[in-house]
């Protein structure tokens, strides 16, 4: 089943059940995916449903962390539990080993020789790990590994 398929469908389930933040949380992915599809002029691939996703995770990741600077518990919890619920989209994050892999990998294909070459490394590795990774985890990772070259 397509992502966008399974998020509508999940979305009727949701309100059989009366699942009122499940609901706010898919009506607004749906939102956001259907603003990208006319930003786009044409339908979106599930990779690019998983970047709309993601960018609304890390939203949602920099509330948390605002909210818990501010000492906003009740708000802190709200939107821990709509994380949770867009977390059931994304697929499951890479470890930092296989991140370590990863990025090592690419920086023998680029022949990358030090600090320098970090833009070359980069833009590969986020190619191949699109929605898998959180950008600031792989550069200090990309970062530690040239730096010791």
């Amino acid at each position: 089943m397509a992502l966008l398929q399974r998020l509508r469908e999940d979305l009727k389930q949701a309100l059989r059940k009366g699942e009122k933040e499940r609901v706010s949380v898919l009506r607004l992915m749906l939102a956001s995916i259907n603003n990208a599809e006319i930003a786009k002029g044409g339908p979106l691939d599930d990779a690019s449903i998983l970047g709309v996703i993601a960018k609304q995770a890390k939203q949602h990741r920099e509330s948390i962390e605002a909210f818990s600077k501010g000492n906003r518990v009740d708000l802190v919890a709200k939107e821990e539990e709509q994380l949770a619920i867009l977390q059931e989209y994304l697929p499951k994050p890479m470890s930092p080993e296989e991140l370590t892999a990863a990025a090592r990998q690419v920086i023998e294909e680029v022949e990358a020789r030090g600090p320098g070459d970090k833009g070359k490394v980069m833009s590969k590795l986020m190619s191949q790990l699109k929605g898998k990774a959180e950008g600031s985890e792989v550069s200090a990772i990309v970062s530690e590994l040239l730096a010791s070259l």
